[in-house]
């Protein structure tokens, strides 16, 4: 989870001897240096464009980003707390050179526009998390559903977007629960989800995401940072249960090695053999699903 758990136990691992100093200068190198990521061998040309969406609670920025020419099934891809941002800017890119017409979303509209953090900024620094989480509470299950009906609408407008083909949904740290959240709000459209260190989608609470299972028609992608897991074993297996119990495929897995925040190649603990291992594993799923 995005928490100050999580932000200790990541700046533990860097500095407590989990990892070599060469290793260690390289992170703390990166950042305010995102990593360049790989583009796919078959890359397609693609046209990407900050747009401005409209929703039931105002005004949300946005990016969208789709192969240059032709159509491809869509992607609504909620970031992680960081919010929209160069890093997410290159991974929505990334998927568009795949075939894929893809809007990133700044989930924080109701509170700031993005990008809202300065170079090297990131949320394991106290001052950073102290301006970030007020901007959480407006997000609630309702108002992310209301979104997610917002944000795919719009989708479904664009030229670039095959609307005869199912569309996918993914989201990162706090955009976990708002995968669930968008699959349960819109079956009839969300045909594959994918979560990367997602928290807070299996909780004791009322309203817990994982009670949307039976809701949807999709299949999942649950790729669960280690540390998380340690801290909590049992959401994974709930996560399974409740899946398996909807008759949904999901492939859920814990990336040996990893710590919460692995995937974006902006991030202090990024990962990239488990970035680029994930990466492969959502494409297969969009692959399956699509």
């Amino acid at each position: 989870m995005c928490d100050d758990d999580t932000a200790h136990e990541n700046e533990l691992y860097l500095t407590d001897g989990a990892v070599s100093r060469r290793r260690f200068g390289a992170i703390t190198a990166a950042a305010g240096v995102m990593a360049l990521l790989p583009r796919p061998a078959d890359a397609k040309p693609i046209a990407g464009r900050d747009v401005v969406i409209d929703t039931p609670d105002g005004k949300a920025d946005a990016y969208f980003v789709a192969p240059a020419s032709g159509k491809g099934p869509a992607v609504l891809v909620w970031p992680d707390i960081m919010g929209l941002r160069p890093a997410f800017r290159q991974m929505a890119d990334r998927l568009a050179q795949s075939g894929y017409a893809v809007l990133c979303v700044n989930q924080f509209y109701r509170s700031t526009k993005a990008p809202f953090l300065k170079p090297g900024e990131s949320f394991d620094q106290p001052e950073v998390r102290a301006k970030i989480m007020p901007w959480r509470a407006p997000l609630t299950p309702a108002a992310t559903a209301r979104d997610a009906r917002a944000f795919i609408a719009w989708l479904d407008r664009q030229k670039a977007v095959d609307t005869k083909r199912g569309l996918a949904t993914t989201g990162y740290c706090m955009g976990g629960p708002m995968v669930l959240i968008t699959a349960a709000e819109r079956p009839d459209r969300v045909r594959a989800g994918a979560t990367f260190h997602g928290g807070g989608m299996a909780t004791d609470k009322p309203d817990s995401p994982h009670l949307l299972i039976p809701k949807m028609k999709a299949r999942f992608l649950i790729a669960v940072a280690e540390n998380d897991d340690k801290r909590g074993p049992q959401e994974k297996e709930t996560l399974r249960t409740a899946f398996a119990a909807a008759k949904l495929p999901a492939e859920i897995e814990v990336y040996a090695g990893t710590m919460h925040g692995w995937c974006p190649p902006d991030s202090r603990v990024y990962n990239a053999a488990m970035a680029e291992k994930a990466w492969a594993r959502q494409l297969a799923l969009f692959k399956a699903g699509l």
